[in-house]
């Protein structure tokens, strides 16, 4: 049974934005966690995409 949260973390997901942009298939997402009473505005980080081999911005989704 999934436990539930009472918290203020929540789980999110993280998406490349120069990815979706360059028309190449697949994408590249991470799932991580962030404290919405501290972080309420979306979550921007660089994160690695492999596909494209470098460094890029992701962007929270949903």
């Amino acid at each position: 049974m999934a436990k539930k949260s009472k918290g203020n973390r929540i789980q999110i997901i993280l998406e490349c934005t120069e990815h979706k942009t360059s028309g190449m298939p697949g994408t590249s997402r991470y799932v991580t966690q962030k404290n919405r009473k501290n972080t309420p505005a979306r979550l921007e980080l660089k994160k690695y995409n492999p596909i494209l081999k470098r460094m890029t911005v992701h962007r929270e989704i949903k």
